[in-house]
């Protein structure tokens, strides 16, 4: 099983901190983002983030699970992925000596951790890692996973549950095909 990197990690639990199914959003308000960086280790305070910086996540996340859906057959909303990369070339990345990414000096303290969230994303898509990394094909579900496939076939976050779904629903749908030609 190909274990999923740290970068990966982080990427799917933003992306993940909206649930489609629950119709829940752990981010929806600037304190529950604080909290949520914080309790990854992102960022040192609990105190809320200023309102233009919590808009800035929210795009940056829902540009990140388009092109997620996108590795599962989806057409991104090509909007929310321009928004996303409007977001990050508003936020500076400097390259080390040794290439390493890292946050350009005199960033607001609220855009830190959503520069290291860009850095991760562009780590996955360098080491073409990304691919791995997708938004559930079931549309009422939407959870991202990591796809330990060996060929990186995988389209559902769970074959007993989203993929039977959407297996039923063919199966169904042809069913009804058969009785109305019949």
């Amino acid at each position: 099983m190909l274990e999923q990197p740290a970068a990966a990690a982080l990427v799917e639990a933003f992306a993940n901190t909206v649930d489609v199914e629950e119709d829940s959003d752990e981010i929806a308000t600037p304190k529950g983002l604080a909290v949520w960086l914080h309790d990854r280790g992102l960022r040192p305070a609990r105190n809320a983030v200023p309102t233009a910086a919590h808009a800035a996540y929210l795009v940056l996340r829902a540009g990140i699970r388009e092109q997620l859906g996108a590795h599962v057959g989806d057409t991104p909303d090509e909007g929310l992925v321009a928004a996303a990369d409007k977001v990050l070339a508003e936020h500076p990345v400097l390259v080390t000596a040794d290439g390493t990414l890292v946050t350009a000096p005199g960033l607001p303290a609220e855009r830190e951790p959503l520069v290291r969230l860009a850095i991760a994303w562009s780590e996955l898509t360098t080491t073409g890692d990304a691919v791995r990394l997708k938004r559930c094909a079931e549309h009422t579900c939407g959870w991202v996973f990591w796809d330990v496939s060996k060929n990186r076939s995988r389209r559902w976050c769970s074959m007993k549950v989203c993929g039977n779904r959407n297996k039923s629903r063919a199966y169904a749908a042809r069913t009804r095909t058969r009785t109305s030609a019949g």
